[in-house]
């Protein structure tokens, strides 16, 4: 499928989310549609953020959801800028006149769906028919090893889009071994408002952490099996790393239950745990969670290293953003950075020894190298110029 358009001011340009009102505890997770909504303010765009709710069954928590929801928007000036739609049955299925429309009203929608509009569908959030109503629709993919195994499945989106991004940079490439698509992705980095985000000073004791999930319920076929591919399992062999650097706080921000046995078996290693779902409920916690950290340590779910997918995370880019060097598993991206990066790509517990130690060594360098190339390569406003085609910004 072709589309072509010239894209300005004019055209509405709306943001499809379908994750962040319904997770009301993952301030990472709603960082990731915000930093896209502001990148889109700074370019100065007529931009909507569209989500869409399922309702729970709960209408108390849904109620509280999207009060959560619409509290954030106005804490980082978004108030006019949303159009919240709720559907009382969850379905598949997004038809706007089964579903309650909160923020901007039903007839503003109609009359935007009427003229020059275009769509950001972020992981395939917005479905049909709803999905179909848009002028120009741009499939923005965040999670390229499930998305591209799923597409081999079923219907996700590739029937019914002009345009496919991707950020899995090495989508495409010869040793990319992503499930073969006839999909014409083109790839940009995560994105952060690199405005929002600044660099903070260094920490007063050296800590690497990271957010996210121990466990992982989701399944990808990998040469007939479906392997385990949670935190849990990435990170088995680097158990032993806080041993082997003791001058170093290495945390965990996961949800792992109170009488998981987890808990003992990682704090006998040196992993001190905190809870995400206070540390970063909401985006200003987990901006302010990033800063307490040095750098962030984490491992890949296995598929994005043996797939070599090129995906990096915007959690890293946020990193990056506030001069915090990464620590991670190659996935292919690395070919895609400069060499004075702020990465350090490690695969082993002796690999990961050496760049924590050399993170310690020559933090104030390795942090503006940071800094430097969040705003050189994934900053919000550079990639939505590329994605929508809009012209560079003037000398």
């Amino acid at each position: 499928m072709k589309y072509k358009s010239r894209h300005s001011a004019h055209v509405t340009t709306f943001l499809g989310c379908g994750f962040a009102a319904k997770y009301r505890e993952g301030g990472g997770v709603f960082s990731v549609p915000l930093q896209w909504m502001l990148g889109l303010k700074r370019l100065k765009l007529d931009a909507i953020w569209l989500e869409i709710f399922p309702g729970t069954g709960n209408e108390i928590a849904d109620r509280k959801a999207i009060r959560s929801f619409k509290h954030q928007l106005r804490s980082h000036g978004l108030a006019q800028n949303y159009c919240l739609l709720y559907q009382a049955r969850a379905s598949d299925a997004h038809e706007l006149g089964g579903m309650r429309c909160l923020g901007i009203s039903e007839g503003d929608l109609r009359a935007r769906l009427a003229g020059p509009n275009a769509l950001l569908n972020l992981s395939y959030s917005i479905h049909p028919p709803l999905l179909l109503q848009f002028e120009r629709r741009i499939f923005c993919d965040l999670d390229p090893s499930e998305i591209f195994y799923w597409m081999t499945k079923m219907e996700m989106g590739q029937s019914y889009h002009h345009e496919f991004w991707t950020i899995g940079l090495n989508a495409g490439a010869r040793d990319c071994q992503l499930p073969q698509l006839r999909v014409p992705w083109r790839t940009f980095f995560p994105l952060v408002d690199t405005e929002l985000i600044q660099p903070q000073a260094a920490p007063a004791r050296f800590k690497l952490t990271t957010i996210g999930q121990w466990y992982w319920g989701g399944a990808i076929e990998v040469d007939g099996q479906f392997p385990d591919l949670s935190k849990k399992v990435a990170f088995e062999k680097y158990l032993e790393l806080p041993a082997r650097v003791k001058e170093a706080r290495f945390e965990l921000a996961m949800n792992i239950g109170g009488s998981d046995p987890e808990r003992g078996r990682l704090s006998e290693r040196g992993w001190h745990l905190v809870d995400p779902h206070r540390v970063a409920k909401t985006p200003a916690r987990y901006r302010r969670y990033v800063a307490s950290a040095s750098a962030e340590f984490t491992a890949i779910k296995g598929v994005d290293v043996a797939w070599q997918t090129g995906w990096l995370s915007d959690r890293a880019a946020t990193f990056l953003a506030m001069g915090r060097p990464v620590i991670t598993e190659d996935t292919g991206g690395s070919k895609y950075l400069p060499q004075k990066s702020g990465f350090r790509f490690v695969h082993d517990l002796e690999s990961a020894r050496d760049a924590v130690t050399e993170i310690i060594s020559d933090w104030a360098s390795l942090s503006r190298q940071s800094r430097s190339v969040a705003v050189e390569l994934f900053d919000s406003e550079r990639n939505l110029r590329k994605i929508l085609g809009l012209p560079p910004p003037p000398a």
